[in-house]
């Protein structure tokens, strides 16, 4: 099997786990403070650690893999 007939199979891949990794992060934002109604106490200022700034990064790495098999398909 060629690349070209890999990179199908790589995207489902890739968007599967981008899809889980965007669902898994943490919200902050509710209902409320959509609307400009947020209290004081979760419109502070707020420092990613552990699992959810690997999380973070992985999204990102993961959509960043996306694009550019998304663009190597366009190539070929």
């Amino acid at each position: 099997m060629s690349i070209a007939g890999m990179i199908p199979y790589i995207q489902i891949v890739l968007s599967v786990l981008l899809i889980g990794g965007i669902l898994l992060q943490q919200s902050e934002a509710g209902l409320g403070s959509a609307f400009g109604g947020g209290d004081s106490f979760s419109s502070g200022y707020h420092t990613k650690r552990g699992f959810e700034k690997t999380l973070f990064i992985a999204t990102i790495v993961i959509a960043v893999l996306f694009a550019a098999t998304s663009f190597s398909l366009l190539l070929l």
